[in-house]
């Protein structure tokens, strides 16, 4: 089983309020784990790729502001 490669956005500024996630299980496994950045021990949701897709334009819009 694949481990998750984390990644943390360039736009994050260090200011401790980020998350991560992981692609690389995206094809093998159909998933993107995410994690609070502050937590890397912590808990990881696991969420189908198309639950994520759906999050990201949702932010990308303004949908949740």
């Amino acid at each position: 089983m694949e481990t998750p490669s984390w990644f943390k956005s360039s736009y994050s500024n260090n200011g401790g309020v980020c998350v991560e996630v992981a692609f690389n299980l995206v094809a093998p496994q159909g998933i993107v784990p995410v994690r609070d950045s502050k937590s890397r021990t912590g808990p990881v949701l696991n969420l189908p790729t198309v639950a994520f897709t759906s999050f990201v334009t949702g932010v990308k819009s303004g949908e949740f502001n």
